[in-house]
């Protein structure tokens, strides 16, 4: 989940620099590199294990654009705790990178500060044109009814991880398609000091994604039509307590997970100390902590019971990093060709099976590698059931005003105060009252 750990810090700095526009894609902050045509300045997200993974995995990369074009990539990798407040200190202050990455949560947000280069026909064309991407992830590039405000470069989702042995040793013999399985499958698992569900309940993040899901599932958007933020309406309260009711009256979410942030329940998953997580792209963090392949199993997310069913009900939001060009470069030309070359099929069946994401480019998905049971999980995910984060400019805010309420929910049920629908509904009203002033 690595576009997690920056979300918080997205809210009052966008409403800062809502009203300013395109002066981003300046000289660096070293000296520059837009200065010349032949270069150009990326910022990546770390996507890797560590930022020195990451340069080691783009390095090449980089090399064969520049052998195929004669522009040099200055390629800097900045980690996700600090990679919104630099773009966003860019968009004021005109010294940022040609290309970069941003968490596509962000897009509409960013995309309303008008510092990033819209994504119309034109430069779709540029690329190879909008109908080489998935819908899913194109959608989840900015607001409805404009260009989008980025082009979609990584895609994941989430799926239902599950301890094989855990289940073996509990008589479990597949993984729950339903909440309700799921809720009674995690009271079989939930003993001995161990328990069946993972959670990061001071992720203000992942208490959204969840949400907004389970939001979805009962009816509720979250925004109205006008974007206007309808936090409290009988589908949203339910969806937010349906979560928080794995820890407060199910019991099948340890009390203490209510302070995890920092991906200590794939710690706990991994440790045999959790039977099942709800990740994107979980792997190849399983594999460094210790697990074999065989010792995990993956399914859809679980879904209400009854129609429409697993692989129809929205059960993930879209998650993925999207790449965008800053409107002001002095290279337009060159960061678009660098974009087209990233975007390309043989560079996302490449990036994408190092980093064990989806390809968001359709051609791309017919690689083997995509077909793993892990992957394939993930991509049909994408391609059926799947849905966007709201695309208004205040996501960012939405993200944490619910995500604050649902930590303080967690917290209020790890410490054994009662969640009620009244407790939640109150939570949601405040945060919708913050949103609003």
């Amino acid at each position: 989940m690595r576009h997690l750990r920056a979300a918080a810090a997205i809210t009052l700095a966008v409403s800062v620099v809502a009203g300013v526009t395109g002066c981003g894609g300046g000289t660096s902050s070293d000296g520059g590199s837009n200065e010349s045509p032949k270069t150009l300045t990326y910022w990546a997200s770390n996507q890797g294990p560590s930022i020195e993974a990451d340069k080691k995995i783009l390095a090449p990369e980089l090399k064969k654009f520049e052998k195929e074009t004669g522009i040099k990539v200055k390629l800097e990798v900045v980690p996700w705790a600090d990679l919104l407040n630099r773009i966003l200190a860019a968009t004021t202050s005109g010294q940022g990178p040609d290309v970069l990455n941003i968490g596509n949560t962000w897009s509409a947000s960013l995309q309303s500060t008008g510092a990033l280069l819209p994504w119309d026909d034109e430069n779709f064309e540029a690329i190879g044109g909008r109908d080489r991407f998935i819908d899913s992830a194109v959608a989840s590039a900015g607001k409805e009814g404009e260009p989008p405000a980025a082009v979609p470069l990584y895609s994941l989702s989430y799926a239902l991880y599950y301890n094989k042995k855990m289940f073996a040793d509990a008589g479990i013999t597949a993984p729950p398609a339903t909440w309700d399985q799921l809720v009674e499958d995690g009271r079989k698992l939930s003993k001995d000091g161990k328990w069946a569900l993972g959670a990061e309940g001071s992720n203000l993040s992942n208490n959204i994604h969840q949400t907004f899901v389970l939001g979805q599932q009962h009816g509720a958007d979250f925004f109205d039509e006008q974007g206007k933020a309808d936090f409290t309406s009988d589908g949203a309260v339910a969806a937010v307590k349906q979560y928080v009711d794995f820890m407060a009256k199910d019991k099948i979410i340890a009390p203490g997970n209510a302070e995890y942030a920092q991906n200590q329940s794939l710690t706990d998953f991994a440790k045999g100390r959790t039977a099942m997580v709800l990740w994107q792209a979980a792997a190849t963090t399983f594999a460094a902590q210790g697990m074999k392949p065989e010792d995990w199993g993956v399914a859809p997310v679980p879904v209400p019971a009854g129609a429409p069913g697993a692989g129809k009900q929205t059960n993930s939001m879209v998650a993925g990093i999207n790449m965008a060009v800053f409107r002001n470069t002095r290279n337009i030309d060159g960061a678009k060709k660098f974009v087209k070359f990233m975007t390309s099929d043989a560079e996302q069946k490449i990036l994408c099976k190092t980093y064990g994401s989806i390809p968001p480019v359709k051609a791309a998905q017919s690689d083997p590698a995509f077909a793993a049971p892990e992957l394939k999980v993930l991509r049909d995910t994408l391609a059926t059931s799947a849905a966007p984060l709201p695309q208004v400019p205040n996501e960012s805010q939405f993200e944490t005003a619910v995500g604050t309420a649902v930590k303080e929910l967690f917290a209020d049920a790890a410490a054994g105060s009662p969640v009620t629908t009244e407790s939640v509904k109150a939570r949601l009203e405040k945060a919708q009252q913050t949103m609003q002033s």
